[in-house]
């Protein structure tokens, strides 16, 4: 391996005060009117960055994006003025990265960025659409030449929540479209000696939407495709960051040059505000991939992904709070580049006499999130919905802990044996006085093993509620457990998990939630018959009828995080 990237977005997230964060992209439309000082932070907390994550190896980053910094004559006045803004701001970061600390520097870029006037100029026109394109990549790969490429992110665009007058929105729908793009634009790079990194992540959407994890759709998207400046980068598993995952077998299939994404910041398992390892992961990853062709790299994700209310920064925070994070990329480095045992970076990270009690903290926080934060049995299983694999965590999403009659009766579907996985969760529980005392002795931040403890408890409450009898007793405990959570971790000083309850009855009965769940649902990659005619076609239509006629009918969290769930029905 040669290529080892690492996301260097923490700088500009500094005094962004929002109380949830789109932690999925840099926040331009808050850094544009920016005063001095506050550049002059980025700066330099970009290069106490750049020389931690040298220190540990790393030897390229990712920036936000070409669509900030790639001008165009469709562009009205007050978008023109801000892309100047952010390139005269970006090519003193881009010197300050390549030149001081000899860092490659990727841009990325969403296909493709949209402004109203060029929407309103081109209009549904592919092949104009495309070419606008083009220029803007010719543009930023001429302009700034310190850019050793691009990363390209077909399969999502911005969320609800970007108030931006540059915009990205879906553009490729299919593996076709997506070929024909890629065939394109590689020419502009292969003589200009530029890589084109190609995504395989998406979010569903369309026919593309299952490239992540289906053979057909990949490799119709890169047939053809045979150049020695393009990389595809795959997320380890076929969903996003989770556990439970087995690694993605199109490391073994797809022939061109790859790198493998892992996520030191885990967005679903607290986002660094307490330990969860991946270094387990990493070793097995690079064990299985030391048989895959043509591994040139890895890229870690230490800051982007999610949206939540958790704000540790990688590598910018005072008094270690940022230790897990950084535990995480010291780890993704030492097994990928130098193929270190966990055993041997911990003892370097840590120094060899805390190094023990660091490594036992760390086995048991992995017991517990694989034994509390998710319900084993459920994780475990292979389901499919539409064009996604079925993420192996439904009762918790980002910095939300669910605790409603739905969740309940849908969870309580997948299950043959809850008393397993209660059993199962009290005992994970009651690895968390040790865990504190470890955590005293390794001289680490005690409090983030009390927040988690605290945490992990409603989630324990939930799981009861979940799968035993429910009755008003219940159901006040959960109530009181609440309030005390809250008590204890006032959002002053603590950026805690959101605690949604509801005790409402749920209206669908279990026999309609199971039937539902087996029209709509499969164990199998491939598609059934059912799925071509409903569940891809019909279903569509009938979501759309819906969600006309009742807007407020869904969750505000599903309609408004990220993309909404509206981009699955496309």
């Amino acid at each position: 391996m040669e290529l080892f990237l690492i996301d260097a977005i923490g700088p500009f997230f500094r005094g962004y005060e929002k109380e949830r964060v789109n932690w999925s992209k840099i926040p331009f439309s808050d850094l544009y009117g920016a005063d001095d000082a506050r550049w002059k932070q980025i700066e330099t907390d970009l290069r106490r960055f750049a020389g931690e994550i040298s220190a540990q190896g790393y030897n390229a980053v990712t920036l936000d994006d070409l669509a900030h910094l790639a001008p165009h004559p469709l562009h009205e006045l007050e978008v023109a003025a801000e892309i100047a803004l952010f390139r005269e701001k970006f090519r003193r970061f881009f010197e300050i990265l390549h030149q001081e600390f000899g860092l490659k520097i990727y841009l990325t870029t969403d296909v493709l960025p949209m402004t109203a006037s060029v929407a309103e100029a081109l209009g549904d026109d592919t092949e104009e659409l495309e070419k606008y394109y083009q220029s803007l990549v010719r543009g930023v790969l001429d302009d700034f030449p310190q850019l050793a490429g691009l990363i390209l992110r077909i399969g999502e665009s911005d969320g609800h929540d970007v108030e931006d007058p540059i915009r990205t929105q879906l553009h490729l729908t299919s593996a076709k479209e997506t070929n024909r793009l890629l065939k394109l634009l590689l020419p502009d790079f292969e003589t200009r000696g530029k890589n084109l990194i190609l995504r395989t992540w998406t979010v569903g959407a369309h026919r593309i939407g299952d490239l992540i994890w289906h053979s057909g759709t990949l490799t119709d998207t890169l047939k053809g495709v045979d150049s020695p400046n393009f990389i595809v980068s795959m997320k380890h598993g076929e969903s996003d960051f989770f556990r439970y995952l087995p690694l993605n077998r199109a490391f073994f299939s797809v022939p061109q040059k790859k790198i493998i994404e892992m996520q030191a910041r885990r967005e679903y398992e607290g986002a660094g505000e307490y330990p969860s390892f991946i270094g387990r992961d990493c070793e097995r990853f690079s064990r299985e991939l030391a048989a895959a062709q043509n591994m040139v790299g890895m890229s870690v994700w230490c800051q982007t992904g999610g949206w939540h209310r958790f704000k540790r920064l990688a590598f910018l925070e005072e008094g270690n709070r940022d230790i897990w994070i950084r535990l995480n990329t010291a780890v993704a480095i030492g097994v990928f580049k130098h193929g270190k045992s966990v055993e041997t970076i911990i003892g370097e990270f840590a120094g060899h006499e805390k190094a023990p009690a660091l490594l036992e903290l760390l086995r048991h926080s992995d017991t517990v999130i694989l034994e509390l934060l998710y319900i084993e049995e459920f994780a475990r299983q292979k389901l499919f919905f539409r064009r996604v694999r079925v993420p192996p965590m439904l009762h918790m999403y980002w910095d939300s802990i669910f605790i409603n009659h739905g969740v309940r009766k849908i969870v309580s579907h997948f299950m043959t044996d809850p008393e397993r996985a209660l059993r199962a969760g009290d005992a994970a529980a009651e690895l968390f006085p040790r865990m504190i005392e470890l955590a005293r002795t390794a001289g680490l931040p005690v409090d983030d093993i009390e927040h988690m403890r605290d945490a992990f408890g409603m989630i324990l409450l939930a799981r009861r509620y979940y799968f035993l009898p429910f009755d008003e007793t219940m159901a006040e405990q959960i109530r009181v457990a609440k309030k005390l959570y809250k008590k204890r971790w006032p959002k002053e000083i603590r950026h805690r998990y959101r605690v949604k309850v509801s005790f409402e009855p749920f209206k669908l009965k279990r026999r309609t939630i199971a039937w539902a769940i087996r029209l709509m649902s499969r164990k199998k990659r491939g598609y059934r018959l059912i799925d071509r005619v409903f569940t891809l076609g019909l279903l569509s239509y009938a979501y759309r009828v819906f969600r006309t006629r009742a807007p407020q009918a869904l969750p505000k969290f599903m309609r408004e995080s990220a993309m909404g769930v509206d981009v699955l029905f496309k």
